[in-house]
């Protein structure tokens, strides 16, 4: 008898036995309800011996026989009934429990998230793509799919989805596209550590969608409930469904701000801010500038994370806008850092540590924020130095930027598309599904092992558009990608270290040493990131033109 617990309330399992039911009583069970029609297995006890046997132990025990592959909305109706009315904990059964957590998923819907649902019978080994249509439709068979079908459908208009889209329209101008985002504004996000250093407005980072997506590219303005690649199928919220020929999947990373208990309550207050949000990066600024002493903390969660060295890119503006106005003495700068290193790339330290000591700013390695009291500003981290104890710290502060937990959206990770870890599975060089021949994806959703940064997807985006049209010409991939990321650290306003690596660390600048030595603070860097690389993302990588993002032959190798 293999239990598998879906909630608190409620586990299903396999056919169980009249013997069964005093080791169920010992678990805590309280109730028995029973999916499997009388008679479908040769060896299988009646509904009336396990009854029997229930009423022994003190157990309700209810009888919802349901065909095998033929769930009906009315049993899915009956079972909530029942679980809704008898006492918990509930022991569901069929004879491989898949009708039983079939039925609580449909059950749930309407009252619980798709994703949730599909998360936790995912976990508990049960899969429940054959019914998430009807589950995205509140309990109700769809008896009208639809349906509307497109050559490429592209999922996420954001940097990634734009610029595909854009690459794929300038290579093959009647490709019909449809991408889908229910978003209404489009967001600079590279822009928001400059707005919390008190360099750009916020108003700067941002256009409204409508005029970004690319001319003849169909706009789907809803959200993503469920994939169904067998049958080359998006379904949406409401149980709308798109149909494609060749899909690409890039909707971004989830900010999964109530990981830290007490975070949502206190943001924007309290001296708690984040760059990592357009409407708190002008707060960040705002704390900062008005800052005379005390405590300010940055903290870093574990990876992965987008643009990695955003929360020390936040600590050094602010520390060299307090040496500028003369009061860093006065201020104690702490940098906690849930992972063991400053940068993953080693060669880039030195120069961040000449700021680090040159705002006497602490490393605490191994600290990762797990609770905020606002109005007491007091922050709690959860300290795992290897091969010792894991501790709880507070710490007090009178400023504190947060990066909050990062991880693949929910429709994303509990998909088909998903690797064991979450992320969408891809070949890193070609970023074609691994899977499925016909999905591709980019951005800070997949698997590859780069950088998750704005100038990946920069590089990305070509990539996927030149092998996506050699699939539709017959052709095998033309284009590869190998890893490039850029992270501009931005170390005191006027000079940036310019971080540009690929797969496996490998440094892959874009400029000659003489020009731009990224290892070291260059006001040319400062430059590119203030004045030419917003025009260059707005007007070049938005609109197909892929300056500085040719793709790469896929002759070459990658390491």
């Amino acid at each position: 008898m293999e239990i598998k617990k879906l909630t608190e309330r409620l586990s299903v399992s396999p056919q169980i036995t009249a013997d069964d039911m005093a080791k169920l009583k010992a678990e805590g069970f309280r109730a028995i309800i029973c999916n499997r029609p009388d008679g479908e297995g040769t060896d299988q006890p009646s509904f009336a011996e396990i009854e029997t046997a229930a009423k022994k132990q003190g157990f309700e025990a209810v009888y919802i026989p349901v065909a095998a592959g033929k769930v009906v909305d009315t049993e899915a109706d009956a079972f909530g009934a029942a679980m809704d009315a008898l006492p918990a904990p509930v022991l569901a059964y069929c004879r491989s429990g898949t009708r039983s957590a079939t039925l609580w998923s449909l059950s749930q819907a309407g009252k619980s998230d798709l994703a949730d649902i599909l998360s936790k019978t995912k976990a508990a080994g049960y899969d429940m793509s054959g019914v998430v249509r009807r589950i995205a439709n509140g309990d109700k068979t769809p008896t009208d799919t639809g349906d509307v079908k497109y050559e490429v459908v592209i999922v996420g208009a954001g940097a990634g989805g734009i610029a595909t889209a854009a690459s794929l329209k300038a290579r093959k101008p009647d490709l019909e596209i449809a991408i889908i985002d229910p978003a209404d504004v489009h967001y600079y996000q590279p822009g928001w550590t400059m707005v919390g250093g008190g360099v750009f407005d916020a108003s700067q980072t941002a256009k409204t969608m409508g005029s970004l997506i690319p001319q003849g590219v169909h706009w789907i303005k809803a959200a993503v409930a469920a994939f169904e690649p067998a049958n080359n199928a998006v379904i949406l919220d409401g149980c709308r469904v798109v149909k494609y020929k060749r899909l690409v999947v890039c909707p971004g990373l989830k900010l999964d701000w109530g990981k830290i208990e007490g975070l949502n309550e206190t943001l924007g207050q309290n001296g708690v801010t984040s760059n990592y949000r357009y409407d708190l990066a002008p707060y960040t600024w705002e704390l900062v500038s008005t800052m005379t002493s005390g405590r300010a903390i940055f903290t870093q969660p574990p990876m992965p994370i987008k643009c990695a060295g955003a929360p020390q890119k936040a600590m050094y503006l602010s520390g060299d806008a307090w040496h500028r106005r003369g009061v860093l003495k006065d201020i104690d700068i702490q940098f906690n850092n849930a992972g063991g290193v400053l940068f993953g790339i080693k060669d880039y330290v030195p120069a961040l540590m000449e700021y680090v000591q040159k705002y006497d700013a602490k490393l605490n390695f191994f600290h990762n924020l797990v609770a905020v009291d606002g109005p007491a500003k007091k922050a709690c981290f959860e300290v795992t130095k290897p091969d010792t104890p894991v501790e709880r710290v507070e710490m007090d502060f009178d400023m504190m930027h947060v990066c909050p937990p990062q991880s693949a959206p929910d429709f994303i990770r509990v998909s088909p598309l998903a690797d064991a870890a979450g992320w969408v599975d891809v070949d890193q060089a070609t970023l074609r599904h691994k899977s499925y021949d016909n999905i591709w994806a980019l951005g800070d959703v997949m698997n590859a092992p780069n950088a998750k940064t704005m100038a990946a997807a920069r590089k990305q985006a070509p990539v996927v558009a030149s092998n996506m049209v050699a699939d539709m010409d017959g052709k095998s991939a033309t284009s590869q990608y190998d890893g490039y990321g850029s992270c501009p650290l931005t170390v005191e306003r006027g000079k940036i270290v310019l971080a540009e690596f690929g797969y496996g660390g490998v440094l892959l600048p874009s400029f000659p040493k003489a020009i731009i030595d990224g290892t070291k603070p260059s006001r040319a860097a400062w430059f590119l990131k203030e004045r030419l690389l917003p025009p260059i993302y707005w007007q070049g990588m938005l609109k197909g033109h892929e300056w500085l993002a040719k793709p790469e032959p896929i002759s070459a190798k990658v390491d």
